[in-house]
């Protein structure tokens, strides 16, 4: 029965230590929000490029069609439409317009953030 105690006695002071200060702080709570803010940026990053590229055909199909149509001599009636309740090739190109803006408002976004820590650590250089 000692021999359990002292065991114990052990176990205790190996899980009870005083945390060394200068050491980085381990908490799971951030561990738990860097998780899921990942996987809700990998969503978020799927949808926008899914809507982009795949969306009832994409969007660089509609460029390449509208393209066609007015420096290739073709008409709107080759790609199917048939007036706005029947789009034809150019149907979806609303949601293929708005992921080009997201994209685009997100890559301005990363690009300023980017700037903006180089701007930073340049003046603590200095």
């Amino acid at each position: 029965m000692n021999f359990l105690r002292r065991v114990g006695a052990a176990l205790a002071a190996l899980f009870d230590a005083d945390d060394d200060p200068d050491e980085p702080f381990y908490d799971p709570v951030h561990l738990g929000a860097v998780l899921v803010g990942t996987m809700a940026a990998a969503g978020a990053l799927y949808w926008l490029l899914w809507t982009l590229l795949v969306y009832n055909g994409g969007l660089f199909v509609k460029l390449g069609a509208a393209w066609t149509v007015v420096f290739g001599g073709k008409t709107l009636k080759d790609f199917g439409y048939n007036g706005s309740f029947d789009p034809g090739v150019f149907q979806g190109w609303l949601g293929n317009l708005g992921a080009l803006v997201f994209c685009l408002l997100a890559l301005a976004g990363l690009y300023w953030v980017y700037q903006t820590g180089r701007v930073r650590a340049a003046r603590r250089e200095k």
